[in-house]
């Protein structure tokens, strides 16, 4: 066998190593940059409370609740109450893809009743959730 078709042959094998190197490297990367994605965005529920004609509502309590035995009982929250802003907007941050249940209120107003339960978050975005309060009458 002559000098030139061994180097050939041996081009040819260290190609097919190359090649196959590569694409593992590449598989890896993806399924790394997947999960690195997932853990440098949080799940996180902006929520814009609006009373009934539409009005945004500046100042109002927002709590978060885990299950509906917390919520109806008031204990437990997620985390710490937030007040909207002059958006009528909070945002709660590095949450679970879970259900939550949503307690708003500003003085004789709430969401009591209606609209409480916000579920199938999507993991790793922002989710958002337009919450009405009224007086109840």
């Amino acid at each position: 066998m002559s000098i030139y078709r061994r180097f050939l042959i041996h081009k040819q094998a260290m190609t097919r190593r190359i090649f196959t190197m590569l694409l593992l490297v590449s598989i890896i990367g993806i399924a790394s940059q997947k999960e690195a994605s997932a853990q440098i965005f949080s799940t996180k529920i902006k929520v814009t409370v609006i009373d009934p004609l539409g009005n945004v509502v500046e100042d109002a309590k927002v709590v978060l609740y885990k299950n509906k035995s917390d919520y109806e009982k008031e204990v437990n929250p997620v985390q710490k109450f937030k007040l909207t802003n002059a958006k009528g907007q909070v945002t709660f941050k590095k949450l679970t893809a879970d259900t939550y249940y949503i307690l708003v209120t500003k003085g004789d107003m709430s969401n009591i009743g209606a609209g409480e339960k916000v579920e199938n978050l999507v993991a790793g975005r922002l989710n958002k959730a337009n919450i009405v309060i009224s007086d109840g009458l």
